[in-house]
């Protein structure tokens, strides 16, 4: 009960503390995040549930997806703790020849940084953890997970539906585990106009990993042409794009 009342002490004393010192700590974990990521180049993040074991299903799914990546040559970064995110930073920390990226939070209960980064950064915000997170990867891959997970798939949903970031692909993993999510999708929010059609149709559900990767793959092309029709060419994640195109 102690352990319990000293985090509650200490969240209430943060809530509770100068606004102006909340303004520092939210620049400084958005300067650092644009100072370290800013030119990784391709780069996936995948998301999932921190209640996992190695022994887990979905944590082998996620392992054996995230080397086939790092295979591909693409970087992989995961919000740096244990289950799904750990299992995303060991197949990229396997291969040894890309960046294995850990972005990781201040949390009571959970949250303790996985050893299969190569890059880890550790923020105090979880929004702008989830900026990071979603603004320097070509493609956002979710496990199964829980109610973090899925803040993270419908936050990137959401970028996409209205445009804030282009040319990126959702793919959710685990039929079984998500498809009575996909139904409500359909039965409630599309047949009462909730969401329509196309953004439905931004979710790919699937369990086949080769076909995944290979998307993901495929996709750099577009990412590319896109960053450079909307004029972002003279950006540092534009120009390590192009050079891991140009070296492919």
């Amino acid at each position: 009960m102690k352990k319990n009342n000293d985090i509650s002490k200490k969240y209430i004393k943060e809530i509770k503390s100068a606004d102006v010192w909340s303004v520092f700590k939210i620049i400084a974990d958005f300067v650092k995040g644009f100072d370290e990521l800013g030119d990784l180049g391709p780069s996936v993040t995948i998301f999932g549930s921190a209640r996992v074991d190695e022994n887990n299903h979905y944590y082998k799914e996620t392992q054996k997806l995230s080397l086939m990546l790092a295979e591909r040559g693409f970087n992989v970064m995961s919000g740096g703790g244990p289950g799904i995110m750990e299992a995303a930073n060991r197949g990229a920390h396997d291969n040894g020849n890309v960046e294995s990226i850990g972005l990781n939070i201040d949390l009571p209960l959970e949250q303790v940084q996985n050893p299969y980064t190569t890059k880890d950064l550790n923020f105090d915000y979880f929004f702008s953890r989830k900026v990071m997170l979603v603004k320097y990867s070509m493609a956002y891959v979710i496990f199964p997970g829980g109610y973090g997970t899925l803040d993270e798939l419908f936050e990137a949903l959401t970028l996409i539906q209205t445009r804030k970031v282009t040319g990126v692909k959702v793919f959710v993993v685990g039929v079984e585990f998500y498809q009575p999510l996909i139904s409500f999708l359909k039965t409630s929010m599309l047949k009462n106009g909730m969401i329509d059609k196309n953004d439905l149709e931004l979710i790919q559900l699937t369990d086949d990993l080769e076909c995944v990767a290979n998307d993901i793959e495929k996709s750099l092309t577009d990412q590319i042409d896109i960053l450079e029709d909307v004029g972002l060419s003279d950006t540092k994640y534009f120009k390590s794009l192009k050079k891991f195109f140009k070296n492919k």
